[in-house]
């Protein structure tokens, strides 16, 4: 039998099943568990390996990861006899020494300001020794776990906005200077938060209706995008938090424009008092959140489902080129690195 430093397992249901994924940012760590809930892990800033598979970690940028351990959580409340810890990096290298690592002496790791080119298999080597009670026989046990780390961050938000007018006929080029004009009042009623109008179109239609007959109405399209004139001063001056404060400005401006278009009849009448015949359709306003990643990041809720709604570093052999959601896929041997903008 056994003695100290022996793994027996706590009766079942003491030790709980954790999954192998957890999302960290700002210093606070999600776990998602299966089966069963761990109440010693909750709350705490640590992840445990799995000798049985890697552990997913995601790290938001710039942020300090959370305590990567070297032993599963069973382990953790054993007695350790001689316990040995060696960690190396993405690129194999020991990791003693590191500027951007905290190792301490239990062989936890942490990972600070972490960037992009950090991210990858972190993996960490556990020697100690079991002794046998009667014999006092010492045997060595040696076991590795793998922790696979991302960068990500959160997506980009703007707003796609629809909004219907009633006008006299289609046709008109007063309509177009209608257009042109909203476009201006909106950008100067939200240019101070950074943000702009963008992708702005309209289409008129002939529409018949039970009470007013045969009615012209223009349906006016645009998107209100974070990133106007200004933007990169307020995150050159803040980049740890850019995502942050791009979508408190972009959410602020929807609101604005909102209750502008609430109090669009009243505006109608000063400030377009040059096209009097087109008018605001009650309630036809409309806005839908949308997202992007940052070149090198996109979404994928397969291979990263416990992040979701995360912007997550694109992996070797994908790249993302511009601000859409998703990493593409190269179609030859290249991009070997996290957060590719190409392949090349």
């Amino acid at each position: 039998m056994a003695g100290g430093g022996g793994r027996h397992r706590c009766p079942p249901g003491a030790l709980l099943v954790v999954a192998a994924v957890v999302v960290a940012a700002a210093g606070w760590v999600r776990a998602e568990l299966k089966e069963e809930q761990s109440v010693d892990l909750i709350g705490k800033n640590e992840v445990y390996g799995d000798t049985r598979h890697e552990v997913n970690v995601y790290v938001k940028v710039f942020t300090n990861s959370p305590f990567l351990v070297c032993m599963d959580l069973a382990l953790s409340q054993e007695r350790i006899i001689d316990p040995n810890y060696f960690w190396t990096g993405p690129d194999g290298r020991d990791l003693r020494g590191q500027g951007y690592v905290n190792l301490t002496e239990t062989g936890k790791l942490m990972l600070m300001g972490f960037r992009v080119s950090m991210s990858g298999a972190y993996i960490c080597t556990l020697s100690h020794k079991v002794i046998e009670t009667t014999t006092q026989e010492e045997t060595e046990i040696v076991e590795a776990y793998k922790f696979m780390v991302y960068a990500y961050r959160e997506a980009d938000h703007a707003y796609q906005m629809s909004v219907r007018f009633t006008t006299t006929r289609c046709g008109l080029k007063t309509n177009g200077l209608f257009v042109e004009k909203l476009n201006k009042i909106l950008n100067s009623t939200i240019s101070h938060l950074t943000c702009h109008i963008t992708a702005s179109s309209y289409k008129c239609y002939s529409i018949r209706t039970p009470k007013n007959g045969l009615q012209y109405e223009l349906f006016v399209n645009f998107l209100v995008n974070p990133f106007g004139p200004g933007w990169e001063e307020v995150c050159y001056k803040i980049p740890y938090d850019c995502e942050d404060v791009t979508n408190r400005r972009v959410r602020q401006a929807a609101e604005r424009i909102g209750k502008f278009f609430h109090q669009l009849r009243n505006v109608l009448k000063n400030d377009f008092h040059i096209v009097p015949t087109i008018q605001y359709v009650d309630n036809s306003f409309s806005m839908t959140p949308i997202d992007s990643c940052r070149p090198g990041f996109g979404k994928n809720h397969h291979t990263h489902q416990n992040c979701a709604s995360c912007c997550v570093v694109c992996g070797p052999g994908t790249y993302s080129p511009n601000n859409e959601v998703t990493c593409r896929t190269c179609a030859s041997p290249g991009a070997r690195m996290y957060g590719a903008k190409s392949c090349y």
